[in-house]
C-alpha cells in the first residue's frame, strides 16, 4: 500500500491477562463464534471463516465503521500464535453506494512479563481505484473521506480491542 492512498492508519493496544505462551491469536481468530464476535462491539453484525480459492484461511467480517457497512474478506497471510497479518479488498457500502477498500489487519501478542502481555490491533486501510473514482462521483474529496475514515477506525479500534483481549484472555486461560 502506498501512503498517497492511506485513509487511516489505528493502533490500540491492551493487556491480556495471561501468559503469553498460553495465547494463541491465529486460534482465537479462526474459533472465535459469531456471538462473541458481536458482543466485542454494537457496531459488529457477523463473522465466519472460510478459505480463499487458493486455500488459505479467510475470516469474514460484516460492521460498519462510521457511515460504512463494512463486508471484510480477510485473508491470512501471516497466522501464527502471536503474529497475525491478514489483507482484504472489503466492500464499503453507503448511503451513496458501494465501493471497495484495501485493508491490512495485524493482530499481535508481546510478552510484558510471565503472568501478561500486550495485545495489539493494527488497522490499516487504503483507498482503491474503484473508492477513488466512488469519491469523484459523489463530490467527496480525499481529505474528506482520509478525515472520516481516520476518526471512524480510531474510534470503533478503541472499542473493540478491549473486548479482543478480554476474549482472547479467556481462551488462553480455558484452554490446558
Amino acid at each position: 500500500m502506498t501512503t498517497d492512498r492511506t485513509l487511516s492508519i489505528s493502533t490500540v493496544t491492551h493487556t491480556i491477562k495471561a501468559p503469553l505462551e498460553k495465547v494463541n491469536i491465529a486460534d482465537w481468530l479462526f474459533n472465535l463464534p459469531d456471538a462473541e464476535y458481536q458482543r466485542c462491539s454494537p457496531a459488529h453484525i457477523a463473522a465466519g471463516h472460510t478459505t480463499s480459492d487458493d486455500g488459505r484461511r479467510m475470516s469474514i467480517n460484516v460492521e460498519t465503521i462510521g457511515e460504512a457497512l463494512m463486508v471484510q474478506h480477510f485473508v491470512g497471510q501471516v497466522l501464527e500464535p502471536h503474529f497475525c497479518r491478514l489483507t482484504s479488498i472489503s466492500d464499503a457500502i453507503t448511503m451513496k453506494g458501494r465501493t471497495k477498500v484495501h485493508l491490512l489487519w495485524e493482530l499481535s501478542a508481546k510478552k510484558i512479563d510471565d503472568d501478561t502481555c500486550e495485545y495489539s490491533n493494527h488497522i490499516h486501510a487504503s483507498a482503491t481505484d474503484e473508492f477513488l473514482a466512488f469519491l469523484e462521483k459523489n463530490g467527496v474529496t480525499f481529505e474528506q473521506a482520509r478525515a472520516a475514515r481516520q476518526q471512524a477506525s480510531d474510534s470503533h479500534n478503541r472499542e473493540e480491542t478491549p473486548n479482543f483481549a478480554k476474549s482472547i484472555e479467556h481462551r488462553s486461560l480455558s484452554i490446558s
